[in-house]
C-alpha cells in the first residue's frame, strides 16, 4: 500500500484538489434541485460564464488584483444569473422536470455560443496568481502550490455552507419553507425571497468555481458540458439537498476521475459511471439522501 501511495501520490492530491472544486459546484446545484425542486441545467454554463471571467481579467500570468478582480465580478454575475434563472423558472414550479430542463438547456446553448462569440473557438489559458503559481514538497514529491490551496479554500467553504444550512436561522427558515412552503407563508415570509436567494447563492458559487477552476481548466467551449455531469453525479451519489453528501460525493468522484485517468486511461468514463452505478446499487437515493432529498 505504502509503495502504490508513492507511487500516485500526485493523483491521489490532484483527486483531492479536483473533489473540492467540484464540491463547490455541486453543493449549489444539490441546493436547488433537493431544496427548491429546480432541475437547472444552465449551472454548468454559470461555471462556464466565471471561468471565461477569469481568463479575461487574470489572464495566463495574472496579477492579484486581476485574479481577486475576476472573483469579485463572478460572484455578482452569478447572483445576478441565479436571480434571474429564478424568475425565468418560477412558471414552471408546478410543472414537470422536463419542462425546467429544457427552458435550463436553452439558457445554456445561449451563454455558451455567446462566450465562443466573444472569445472564440481556442482555448483560454489562466494562470495561478503570484506566490501561488510555483510547486511545494508534499511528502517526497514536488505538487502545484495553487491546488493545495484549492483544497483548503474547498475545505473552507463546505464547513461555511454547512454552518449556513444547519446551524443559522436562515438555514432553519429555507428547510422550513421546503417542508411547507404554505406554512412559511402564513408566518408572514415570503418564500419567493427564498427561492431567489438560494438560486442566488448556488449560482455564486458556480461562477466562483469557474474563476477558482480556470487554473487547473482552462477557459474553453464545451467545459459547462463537462463540469455539469461531473456535478449531476456528484449531487446523485451525494444525495439531494445535503451538503455532506455534496462534500462526500465529490470527493469521491474526485478521486475516481483523478485515478481514473491516472491508471486506467482507456475506459476512464467507464469507472466514473461504474462508481455511480455501484452507490445507486446501494443507496437510490445517494449517501445522504432522505424522502426530501434535504439532509445535513
Amino acid at each position: 500500500m505504502g509503495a502504490w501511495l508513492d507511487a500516485n501520490l500526485v493523483g491521489v492530491v490532484n483527486g483531492f484538489a479536483i473533489g473540492f472544486l467540484l464540491f463547490i459546484v455541486a453543493v449549489g446545484l444539490s441546493l436547488v434541485f433537493g431544496m427548491m425542486d429546480v432541475l437547472n441545467l444552465a449551472h454548468g454554463a454559470i461555471f462556464l460564464l466565471g471561468a471565461y471571467v477569469g481568463a479575461a481579467l487574470a489572464g495566463g500570468n495574472p496579477s492579484w488584483g486581476g485574479f481577486l478582480g475576476a472573483l469579485g465580478l463572478s460572484a455578482l454575475l452569478g447572483l445576478a444569473g441565479g436571480g434571474a434563472l429564478s424568475a425565468m423558472t418560477e412558471p414552471l414550479r408546478k410543472r414537470s422536470h422536463l419542462d425546467q430542463a429544457l427552458l435550463t438547456l436553452g439558457v445554456t446553448l445561449v451563454v455558451a455560443e455567446t462566450l465562443v462569440m466573444v472569445y472564440g473557438d481556442d482555448p483560454l489559458a489562466v494562470g495561478a496568481p503570484p506566490g501561488l503559481d510555483g510547486s511545494v514538497p508534499v511528502l517526497g514529491a514536488f505538487y502545484p502550490t495553487y491546488r493545495l490551496v484549492l483544497i483548503g479554500i474547498g475545505a473552507v467553504l463546505a464547513v461555511l455552507v454547512y454552518l449556513v444550512v444547519e446551524r443559522t436561522t436562515l438555514g432553519a427558515l429555507v428547510r422550513a419553507t421546503v417542508a411547507d412552503r404554505d406554512m412559511v407563508a402564513a408566518l408572514g415570509v415570503d418564500n419567493r425571497l427564498i427561492r431567489v436567494g438560494v438560486f442566488a447563492f448556488g449560482s455564486m458559487l458556480a461562477a466562483v468555481a469557474g474563476v477558482l477552476g480556470g487554473p487547473i481548466y482552462g477557459a474553453r467551449p464545451g467545459l459547462d458540458s463537462t463540469v455539469l455531469i461531473l456535478a449531476l453525479v456528484v449531487v446523485v451519489i451525494g444525495g439531494l439537498g445535503s451538503v455532506r453528501g455534496a462534500l462526500l460525493g465529490a470527493l469521491v468522484i474526485g478521486q475516481v476521475d483523478s485515478l481514473g485517468r491516472t491508471l486506467f486511461p482507456d475506459v476512464a468514463s467507464f469507472v466514473l459511471f461504474g462508481a455511480l452505478a455501484l452507490v445507486l446499487v446501494v443507496r437510490p437515493r445517494g449517501l445522504f439522501g432522505g424522502k426530501l432529498g434535504v439532509r445535513s
